[in-house]
C-alpha cells in the first residue's frame, strides 16, 4: 500500500512539473494561464562569410505594401524582412498603379470631398498627376526599421506597359512625388536627377522573348540603367546574366512581394529571394557605392548568379578545403567544409552531389593533380553557365 501511495505522489509531482513547464500564470489576470510552448517570433539567420573584405548583406530591392498594390503595411514588411534574415529592404510602391487608394477613399467616405472617392488611380495620374504622398510608405518603413536594425532604401517603381516599356525601380530617391512624368524616359531621368539608381525590373514579364524593345534600347543606350533583375519571384532570366555583364549592370534577385513571404516562400520550404550586396557596412552610402560598382550576387530558390570572378570568390569564402591525409602514393584526402547557409551542388565529372549548408564531404585527389569540379547551382555569364574550378591542393 505504501508503494502505491508513493507512486501516486511521484506521478502527481510529474504532472505538476509538466503543467508548470507548459503553462505559466499571467502577470495580471489571476484566472488566466499562458502557454509556455507558444513559439516566439525569432529571426531566421542566413549566415554568409565576408568576401574580399566586404560584408555580404542580404537585401530585397523590390517590395510593395498597401500604399500601392500590396496586401500588408510597411511596418509589417519591415518585421517580415527581419524575421527572414534581411539586412536591407527597399519599399518600391508603384507610381502609376495604386489600386488600394480607391478602397482607402471609399473607407473614408464622408471625410473626403466627393470627387475623390472610388477613383481609378491609373487614370487619375494621367489626368491630374500625383494626388497623394508617395513618400509615406518609405517614411513609415524607415521609422519601423529603427527597432530592427534594418536599412531602408527609399524607392519607387515607374510602372508602364510591360510589353513595350517595362517597369523600373528608382532606388535612393529623395522625393517619390517628383518622379512621375507622362514620358517614361523622362520619369527615369527625373529620378536620376535626385541621385537615384535605376534597376530594370522583371525584363521578361508578359513578354514572348527577351529581345530588347525600342524603349529599352533607348534608355540602356543613354546609360540610364544601373542594374537589372535576373530573378524576380520564381522567374529566372539566364540570358540577362550575360546582358548585365556586357552592359556593366549590377545583378539582382528580388521578391517583388505583394502578399507575404510566409505564403510565397517559407510555407513551401524556401528562402525568399535576396540580392547579396558586398559592402563595407549597411549604411546607405556604402550600399549605393556597392550597387554602382556592381558588387552584387543574385540568389533565388537555391541558385546564385553573378559575375564569374565574384561568384568564385564567394564560393571559396564559403567552402574551405583541408588536406587531412596523404597516402604512400601521394594521393590526398581533402575535406570540403561549407561554413555558410548556402547549399551547393558540385560535379566532379560524374553525377552531381550536394554540399549542403554547414556540412562537409571528403574527396580524393591524385598526386600532382588539381581538384577539378563545377558548381551547378551557380550561374555566370559564360557559355558553360556554371563556374569551373581547378584548385591546387597541397
Amino acid at each position: 500500500m505504501k508503494r502505491i501511495a508513493a507512486f501516486i505522489v511521484v506521478a502527481a509531482s510529474v504532472v505538476t512539473a509538466s503543467a508548470q513547464s507548459i503553462y505559466y500564470q499571467d502577470a495580471t489576470n489571476v484566472d488566466m494561464a499562458r502557454h509556455t510552448l507558444r513559439n516566439e517570433v525569432l529571426r531566421r539567420e542566413f549566415v554568409l562569410p565576408e568576401v574580399n573584405g566586404y560584408k555580404v548583406l542580404k537585401a530585397d530591392l523590390h517590395s510593395h505594401t498597401i500604399y500601392s498594390d500590396g496586401n500588408v503595411t510597411p511596418e509589417y514588411r519591415v518585421r517580415e524582412a527581419w524575421v527572414d534574415g534581411l539586412d536591407v529592404l527597399a519599399i518600391t510602391e508603384h507610381v502609376e498603379y495604386r489600386p488600394s487608394e480607391g478602397k482607402m477613399y471609399n473607407y473614408l467616405k464622408g471625410y473626403l470631398p466627393a470627387e475623390m472617392q472610388n477613383l481609378n488611380m491609373s487614370e487619375v495620374v494621367k489626368d491630374m498627376g500625383i494626388l497623394t504622398n508617395l513618400n509615406l510608405s518609405n517614411e513609415l518603413a524607415a521609422k519601423a526599421a529603427v527597432g530592427y536594425g534594418i536599412t531602408i532604401i527609399p524607392g519607387v517603381e515607374i510602372t508602364r506597359t510591360p510589353e513595350t516599356i517595362g517597369h523600373y525601380n528608382a532606388l535612393f530617391v529623395e522625393d517619390a512625388n517628383n518622379v512621375y512624368d507622362a514620358d517614361p524616359a523622362a520619369s527615369i531621368r527625373k529620378a536620376r536627377s535626385q541621385g537615384a539608381i535605376i534597376m530594370h525590373n522583371h525584363p521578361g514579364w508578359r513578354r514572348k522573348n527577351l529581345q530588347m524593345t525600342e524603349f529599352e534600347q533607348q534608355v540602356y543606350g543613354e546609360g540610364l540603367i544601373d542594374g537589372v533583375e535576373i530573378m524576380n519571384g520564381s522567374e529566372f532570366y539566364p540570358s540577362v546574366v550575360q546582358r548585365a555583364s556586357d552592359k556593366n549592370l549590377f545583378m539582382a534577385a528580388n521578391t517583388d512581394i505583394h502578399s507575404t513571404t510566409a505564403m510565397d516562400y517559407t510555407n513551401q520550404g524556401h528562402r525568399r529571394n535576396m540580392t547579396f550586396i558586398l559592402a563595407k557596412d549597411a549604411s546607405p552610402e556604402s550600399l549605393k557605392d556597392a550597387l554602382k560598382k556592381r558588387r552584387t550576387l543574385a540568389y533565388s530558390f537555391g541558385t546564385l548568379a553573378g559575375d564569374e570572378q565574384l561568384v568564385k570568390d564567394f564560393f571559396l569564402a564559403c567552402v574551405k578545403l583541408e588536406t587531412f591525409r596523404v597516402d604512400g602514393k601521394g594521393k590526398r584526402s581533402v575535406r570540403m567544409t561549407n561554413n555558410s547557409s548556402m547549399d551547393f551542388v558540385l560535379n566532379f565529372g560524374g553525377n552531381p552531389v550536394q554540399l549542403r549548408a554547414f556540412t562537409s564531404r571528403n574527396v580524393s585527389v591524385a598526386k600532382d593533380k588539381k581538384l577539378n569540379f563545377t558548381v551547378e547551382n551557380l550561374w555566370v555569364p559564360t557559355e558553360n553557365k556554371h563556374p569551373e574550378f581547378s584548385l591546387k591542393i597541397k
